[in-house]
């Protein structure tokens, strides 16, 4: 642990928790824990509001001794960018020499990626170990507070990782909202919130002001809070849950001196170069790790969180943070999953963050025609993304992930993609066929991008990742 970093406390064990489980192995975990209650596979109309309260999850970590106390925490939410940020957060932090857990969602391949030291992910025999303790803890509250959630297991059990680890610091996503999501039982040094838009309205609102206040939720007193440059009734939306708790309020542009330019070198080819300033503090010229414009707020608001730590012990030198933003995962925001022909995934799953992909492709990729494979979720704003995508791709291949309940029929989706454009499109009941025919229609220098939803993105990177082990003979 560095030095002037606050000393961790050891969790206790509460006598009223029963035994863990003992599961034989990680695939035996991960099938209790798919038999608990997952919000994030469920219509959002269908999704009773009860679910969400904090006393069952407090009560699940007092069980397990709250670990989630043992360690400093960053807390992020927001509607787009929170995953950027938590990952640039926690590579700078890594690369700084503190080790540094990190908790996000969703996976895109498998759920341990979601619980990580540094960027390895809760090796197998952890995770079935662990979650027998979390599945022992959540019998001992069943009857008081009803079963945990998925989520609510998933939480419990990287705190307790992250405890055993003995880390110096947690970097932890928000999964849904913010003053009722399980992770905001943490008591962290400074939050984060990144851009607000109009999502998951059924369950957060219908208004800019509704999820802002719910965001909000996250702001603790005491506890600097920093944000993006936002719509003005976000911000006053922000400023008041800012000065009901006593928070200090930072925003980028505003309380915090930050500029950015677009720029084209050999080495890199085209990146976004941003500058931070708080009081004495300076960050300059640092080059954003991740495609398109809106990359530099998020690289912005993680630089500043960088210089909020420095207030609570933290050494974060510029050397250090330049090395740790080179080294940052993309981890499903346009990453390139397969050399040739060059494919590309990425989670964007709203009418805004297909637009910027789209952008940003056009910006920092050099392509003669693109083929997208597109499928999403039923209760998105499908025409918008529809748009969007009809106007950056030369062809389109609608599908569906496997096994989603929530996933658009892909006909329907080429119906409504024809009511808005004329593009050439087709339909493939399933994304394995949907990237062999794209595969069939390219050229040296076109490329594939599977978009929609993190699910697709996530499946096309496990199918392609299995591709790899076999052309290389390596067991599955």
């Amino acid at each position: 642990m560095k030095k002037g970093v606050p000393p961790r406390k050891k969790p206790g064990v509460d006598v009223e928790a029963k035994k863990p489980r003992v599961f034989s192995s990680c695939v035996a975990a991960e099938k209790w824990l798919d038999g608990r209650a997952n919000i994030e596979r469920v219509r959002p109309h269908r999704v009773d509001p009860g679910v969400f309260k904090l006393d069952r999850v407090r009560a699940l970590l007092k069980a397990m001794g709250n670990p989630e106390a043992s360690a400093p925490v960053v807390h992020i939410a927001g509607s787009k960018g929170k995953g950027s940020v938590c990952e640039m957060l926690a590579s700078c932090l890594g690369a700084c020499g503190y080790t540094c857990g990190v908790f996000t969602s969703p996976h895109l391949v498998d759920v341990r990626e979601r619980i990580r030291v540094g960027s390895t992910p809760i090796p197998p025999a952890a995770f079935a170990r662990l979650m027998g303790e979390v599945a022992g803890a959540s019998a001992s509250v069943e009857s008081r507070h009803g079963e945990p959630t998925y989520f609510e297991c998933l939480t419990a059990l990287a705190m307790r990782y992250f405890a055993e680890q003995a880390v110096d610091v947690s970097v932890v996503e928000v999964g849904l909202g913010g003053r009722l999501d399980s992770t905001n039982v943490v008591s962290p040094v400074v939050c984060g919130i990144t851009e607000i838009q109009l999502e998951h309205t059924a369950i957060l609102g219908d208004t800019l002001e509704e999820i802002a206040a719910e965001k909000a939720g996250i702001i603790k007193p005491g506890v600097p809070c920093l944000t993006v440059p936002q719509d003005g009734a976000v911000l006053s939306v922000f400023e008041r849950v800012a000065g009901e708790v006593g928070a200090p309020l930072f925003v980028l542009g505003r309380e915090i001196d930050f500029t950015r330019r677009f720029e084209s070198a050999h080495a890199m080819g085209p990146h976004t170069r941003v500058c931070v300033t708080t009081g004495d503090l300076v960050y300059e010229h640092l080059a954003v790790p991740f495609e398109g414009e809106h990359q530099a707020a998020n690289c912005g608001l993680a630089l500043g969180i960088l210089q909020q730590l420095a207030g609570a012990g933290f050494e974060c030198p510029e050397r250090g943070v330049a090395e740790g933003l080179a080294s940052a995962s993309k981890n499903g925001r346009l990453e390139q999953v397969w050399e040739r022909p060059r494919v590309i995934i990425d989670g964007a799953h709203t009418g805004e963050s297909i637009r910027r992909l789209i952008n940003a492709i056009g910006a920092h990729i050099r392509c003669d025609s693109m083929v997208v494979i597109f499928g999403c979720a039923a209760d998105k704003d499908v025409d918008t993304m529809l748009e969007e995508i009809g106007r950056g791709a030369d062809k389109v291949i609608f599908t569906r992930a496997s096994g989603n309940p929530r996933a658009s029929d892909p006909y329907e989706l080429q119906r409504r993609f024809e009511d808005v454009h004329g593009k050439m499109s087709q339909v493939e009941p399933n994304l394995r066929d949907a990237i062999n025919t794209a595969a069939r229609a390219v050229q040296r220098d076109d490329l594939i991008c599977v978009t929609g939803s993190f699910v697709l993105a996530g499946e096309a990177k496990g199918l392609l990742e299995a591709k790899k082990r076999e052309l290389a003979g390596a067991p599955g």
